[in-house]
């Protein structure tokens, strides 16, 4: 069996990372979070995440930025974008940073917890786990 994912919460809403925090720790997951791109990348570093949940608009280093950073130190971890504000420029570049999926805000927490389970599935693939 594998070991439960690691998950990183990157939002500067408390309220999301809370919320993300307290639901993906009741699905079995390792989590972590960071309020803004700079933290994120602090987080990545000690945390190891296999998948990272981040939002676009943040203070300090938004998440357009973290993205290619993030994708540098850890080719492997998978990123979900969330965000209220995607624009078809925006969308492209997510894409071409290395996005593994994007979701709006508000977010259905379903479809959320669906798309981090996908990621974690083809992590165990890869692994033959």
């Amino acid at each position: 069996m594998s070991s439960p994912a690691k998950v990183l919460i990157v939002d500067d809403e408390t309220g999301v990372r809370l919320l993300l925090e307290l639901v993906f720790r009741e699905e079995g997951y390792q989590v972590a979070a960071a309020a803004n791109g700079l933290e994120a990348l602090q987080k990545v570093r000690s945390f190891q995440p296999d998948i990272v949940i981040m939002d676009i608009k943040m203070p300090i280093m938004d998440g357009l930025e973290t993205l290619p950073r993030i994708k540098a130190l850890s080719p492997l971890t998978k990123v979900i974008i969330i965000t209220a504000y995607l624009e078809a420029t925006t969308m492209k570049q997510v894409w071409e940073r290395g996005a593994s999926g994007f979701l709006y805000k508000p977010f259905d927490l379903r479809d959320i917890k669906m798309a981090v389970r996908r990621l974690v599935e083809e992590r165990d693939q890869a692994y033959g786990t």
